[in-house]
């Protein structure tokens, strides 16, 4: 007979309650230890000069600290870096929290004079620091928002590098296209001779016009004839301008169209549909 492994049984659930004391029970602790450290802490702040308001930020520079150097010294791992600084911290809040205690209570009971110059000074000291420390932990990235991407050490050639291919679906293959007979040297040279070969368009020069009006109205030449009164006036309706009287369309704008464009001027004027018709 072989050997069998013994069967284990699950643990025992907790019962409702030790589910609901730890549950319940750990915020309740907090609040609870807050409440009761908060008038030591506020009464040192007095015996050290603060007045009110300002006496009251003690406990929440206090309680704010020493939780946030708690919570960023268990979450960052070991070796990262602004851990051991998180950890040194939280134990110096725990020894500033306790010695407020000890401090505001001695001096209640009568055991400490608060007026020595020693404790002034060090709880003057003491928001200060917990200011610089908190901007240093900020400061500290963690090991996990800034990953090391380790270099590729593998090369790809033309051995290894795969082959990809892209098949996109109801797309048909493209058809087999004939390859092309293959024709004498003679014919081919024939053949690229007969091509006709196109010239590029000139281009005109660019032209700055005085008034801006000219620009819409030079394109009207472009059909062989000069522009008429009518056929201008309608160029600059047609851009949403107004157009001015006839004398300044055909003596300054066509005019200065023509002065910087010379041969212009010789074109033939658009005949009439009378003399069309005669």
């Amino acid at each position: 007979m072989g050997w069998k492994k013994p069967r284990t049984s699950p643990p025992p659930a907790e019962p409702w309650y030790a589910r609901l004391a730890t549950s319940a029970g750990r915020p309740a602790v907090l609040a609870a230890t807050l409440i009761m450290s908060m008038p030591g802490e506020y009464h040192v702040a007095k015996f050290a000069g603060w007045s009110d308001p300002w006496a009251y930020g003690m406990p929440f520079s206090l309680s704010a600290y020493a939780g946030i150097a708690a919570v960023v010294a268990a979450t960052r791992p070991k070796g990262a870096r602004g851990r051991a600084s998180a950890v040194i911290g939280a134990g110096f809040a725990i020894v500033l929290a306790l010695a407020a205690q000890v401090v505001a209570h001695l001096v209640q009971t009568g055991h400490m004079d608060h007026n020595q110059a020693w404790l002034i000074a060090v709880t003057s000291m003491v928001p200060p620091a917990v200011l610089a420390h908190l901007l240093h932990l900020a400061a500290t990235p963690d090991a996990k928002s800034t990953p090391v991407v380790a270099p590729s050490i593998s090369v790809d050639t033309a051995e290894t590098t795969p082959v990809v291919e892209r098949v996109v679906a109801g797309e048909q293959p493209a058809p087999a296209v004939p390859p092309k007979p293959e024709q004498p040297p003679a014919l081919e040279a024939a053949e690229e001779q007969h091509e006709p070969q196109l010239e590029p368009e000139p281009q005109r020069p660019v032209i700055r016009y005085s008034d801006l009006r000219c620009a819409f109205i030079r394109p009207l030449y472009n059909n062989g004839y000069r522009p008429t009164t009518t056929e201008m006036r309608a160029a600059l309706e047609a851009e949403g301008l107004t157009p001015p009287g006839a004398s300044t369309l055909r003596g300054v704008l066509r005019a200065e169209v023509e002065k910087h464009e010379p041969h212009l001027a010789e074109l033939p004027a658009r005949p009439s549909p009378l003399h069309r018709a005669g």
